[in-house]
């Protein structure tokens, strides 16, 4: 057993087994599945580059042989950091068929956070691009490349500088696998928590599987299903809502974008006949801009789902009518419970809602700050648990005390409120945590950052209210040197190696901070600062 590790009790295994939750599947059983019934059917395809299901399952054994013959075996941690690309998902079922472990990092990840999830998982190898959006992951790579010392193995896909190149690691020879069964590890997310770097969250094939199986269900994703993925596949939102896994389970097409921009999607939409995509608040405004001008036609969409961030109801007003099909709001976390409004549900509910959990074995509860049960329509802290819902974070029992209640509940973080029909009404966060776009920022971790540069005294960071992320992020900051500027805080940050969306929207020089009445830092009072010094647009 993989330390640090906390599996699942005897008692809930069984009983998730026994409702017919966990079926043993495993994500390399359901490839061979669909390799077998869907054998020349298209699996992914990014526009020009296609693969059949048969095709992807013969790669997948190769490069699993050759992950073999590097030294990975089963429970190694593999930090992976592609894009939306057919190697992505050649890479994580290799890594799944013979057990070793992915650590899906984000393409806007950059040294520090690769730097943590390489050391704190002892990952043995670390899988990127060569160059993606104008950036060089190799020089990343260099950076770190020493200063792991379990790193034994840096794989590129293109061109190599030097390090080992995916291509070459596909071998023809067979090779004997490990058994991998559904209770299994299968892989590492990475939460959106409010304190400290990301915590990793694992995830079993048992647990993981049943999520793919009920939101394809309640989606109603089939064979026949086109979906586009245009945000990143390493994105809980994109991988199982019911995203690129589950439209593997179902046996349908992905179509990968590499951008999620309209001029790159909206052609693909047209050529691939896409009936499915997902999208986060801000590209749904963009998207709803964009197609008033397009002359790409996008009459083969079906659903357009809205997911990451809560979306406003104006939006919400507009996308099924602009684009002549149905929205389908999403409110989940990688932690585990999702929420879906249905397919046949009316507008209203539709637009003024964020769903309802999508399994019958989902346990919600709506508590004030004492864990004590509210009712229906009053808002507070909502905790979830269910077969789908961890039990723990890797490795930081001092925090999983926090964030999981004695029975079992995990806090989410979430201010809701619950209908009389059992659909849930974002309210906001109850935890430190920015929601940019979909984008997580936990403020304690770049408040950290920026202490530790000289010349400031404190910090405090929070959201800001934005019409088009939903909320952008400011820096309150108390300096001790005057000359200190705006720019330099953020050059600073930009060269400590932290991804750009953490970096602060905007910084406020203050000479002290409102308190609360037991002297902590209120932040409720800066976000109230902030949100009246943008109204008033004194800026």
């Amino acid at each position: 057993m993989l330390e640090g590790y906390k599996p699942w009790p005897e008692n809930l295994r069984k009983y998730y087994q026994e409702t017919g939750c966990w079926t043993g599947e495993t994500f390399g059983g359901i490839l061979e599945q669909q390799a077998r019934d869907r054998k020349d059917s298209i699996a992914i395809t990014d526009g020009e580059k296609s693969i059949t299901y048969q095709q992807l399952d013969e790669r997948v054994n190769k490069l699993a042989a050759g992950f073999m013959k590097l030294g990975i075996e089963k429970e190694d941690r593999v930090v992976l950091q592609l894009p939306n690309t057919i190697e992505f998902f050649e890479v994580c079922f290799a890594l799944f068929r013979i057990g070793a472990l992915p650590v899906f990092a984000l393409p806007l990840h950059r040294k520090m956070e690769i730097s943590y999830f390489c050391e704190f998982t002892a990952a043995k190898a670390y899988i990127i691009p060569d160059v993606f959006d104008k950036f060089d992951y190799r020089d990343l790579a260099n950076e770190i490349n020493n200063s792991i010392p379990t790193l034994e193995h840096t794989i590129v896909a293109g061109e190599t500088d030097n390090f080992i190149s995916l291509e070459e690691l596909y071998m023809d020879d067979s090779a004997s696998f490990p058994t991998i069964t559904g209770s299994d590890l299968a892989f590492f997310q990475l939460s959106g928590g409010s304190t400290g770097l990301p915590k990793l969250i694992p995830r079993t094939h048992d647990e993981y599987i049943y999520s793919l199986r009920k939101s394809v269900e309640i989606c109603r994703i089939s064979q026949d299903t086109n979906f586009l993925a245009v945000l990143p596949v390493a994105h809980n939102f994109t991988m199982s809502s019911p995203g690129v896994f589950g439209v593997i389970y179902a046996g349908g097409k992905i179509i990968l974008s590499k951008y999620p921009s309209p001029d790159v999607a909206f052609p693909l939409i047209e050529k691939e006949k896409v009936d499915f995509t997902s999208l986060v608040p801000p590209l749904a405004i963009v998207w709803l801009q964009a197609q008033k001008r397009t002359k790409a036609d996008l009459r083969s969409l079906e659903v357009i789902q809205v997911g990451g961030a809560k979306c406003s109801v104006e939006v919400a007003k507009q996308i099924g009518p602009a684009f002549h099909c149905k929205l389908q709001q999403v409110f989940g976390m990688a932690e585990g419970l999702v929420n879906y409004t249905r397919l046949d549900d009316d507008d209203e509910v539709v637009i003024h809602t964020q769903g309802k959990p999508m399994s019958a074995y989902d346990e919600i509860r709506i508590v004030d700050e004492e864990d004590n049960e509210l009712p229906v329509g009053e808002t507070g802290q909502l905790q979830a648990r269910g077969p789908y819902t961890i039990i723990g974070y890797f490795n930081v029992e001092d925090h999983n005390a926090k964030a999981f209640t004695s029975d079992g509940f995990y806090r989410t973080g979430d201010l809701v409120k619950l209908t009389e029909e059992g659909y849930l009404i974002v309210e906001g966060r109850d935890k430190d945590q920015i929601n940019r776009g979909g984008e997580k920022i936990a403020a304690e971790e770049v408040e950290n950052y920026i202490l530790s540069l000289s010349g400031i005294h404190d910090v405090a960071m929070v959201s800001m209210p934005d019409k088009f992320l939903g909320e952008r992020s400011c820096a309150f900051v108390i300096k001790n040197d005057e000359e200190l500027t705006s720019n330099d805080i953020k050059d600073f940050l930009q060269h400590k190696g932290i991804a750009n969306f953490k970096i602060p929207d905007r910084i406020e020089f203050v000479d002290r901070f409102p308190y609360t009445a037991l002297g902590k830092v209120s932040k409720k009072n800066l976000r109230a600062m902030i949100k009246e010094k943008i109204t008033q647009k004194s800026y």
